[in-house]
């Protein structure tokens, strides 16, 4: 492997204790060495283009009209069924826009804890009796991504000792669609299973500091990391 292609750490250099969150794990999984620039070292950041501008903008009203009943701006406003939805009779406990975050032994921490493990944020969370709904807003087009619903749940699960069952959705605004996994506590065991070769990847990489170049369909048109020998092609 050229040297060109991976990218190490100094040497010396003391190592900051692994976390991750699924869009981390997602990223390194398409390019490490796109990972490494963009999530760590950020000495590259990705354009603002339009539909992320967008995705930011509308996730802050959605936020706003649902927590305070700030009304919804012009542009958003065929959105306000869904925010309608969510606030309902008023008797459901809502949350918005929720840090959440776990240690390795699945417990939950601080934001901000040395110890934090893994960090998810809830766009959502709709709380009825042992029942809650966890969503996450997506302007994007329609992608099944079921571990990812399962891994933000898991950490409600964690925070929530009186919730026994999660159904957690994307909501595809522009499509006026979802898509859900329903899970108990009783899933947990399981899903951690299933997932833990993928966090292991991502673990080994931290620990050695080696993120090699891996090309793909983001290197032509997509991806700011001019440093990598793939860049435009």
């Amino acid at each position: 492997m050229s040297i060109e292609a991976v990218t190490t750490y100094a040497k010396g250099k003391p190592a900051k204790k692994f976390s991750f969150s699924y869009s981390k794990l997602k990223n390194f999984e398409v390019c490490p060495k796109r990972h490494y620039h963009i999530d760590l070292k950020k000495d590259w950041k990705e354009e603002e283009g339009e539909s992320l501008k967008f995705g930011n903008e509308l996730h802050k009203a959605i936020a706003l009209r649902i927590s305070k009943g700030v009304p919804l701006p012009v542009p958003y406003a065929e959105y306000e069924d869904w925010c309608v939805r969510v606030i309902g009779d008023g008797t459901a406990e809502v949350m918005v826009e929720q840090q959440l975050a776990i240690n390795s032994d699945y417990e939950p921490v601080e934001w901000f804890s040395k110890t934090a493990w893994f960090r998810a944020v809830a766009d959502v969370i709709k709380i009825v009796g042992p029942v809650a709904a966890v969503l996450d807003w997506k302007t994007g087009k329609v992608i099944e991504d079921s571990q990812q619903l399962m891994l933000t749940a898991a950490t409600v699960f964690a925070h929530r000792p009186d919730i026994l069952r999660i159904r957690s959705e994307f909501v595809w605004l522009a499509h006026d669609a979802t898509t859900r996994v329903d899970i108990g506590r009783e899933d947990l065991p399981a899903m951690w299973v299933n997932l833990h070769p993928r966090i292991e990847s991502l673990r080994l990489a931290d620990e050695r500091q080696e993120y090699p170049a891996k090309p793909g369909y983001l290197c032509k048109r997509y991806c700011p990391v001019k440093v990598c020998p793939h860049h435009g092609e």
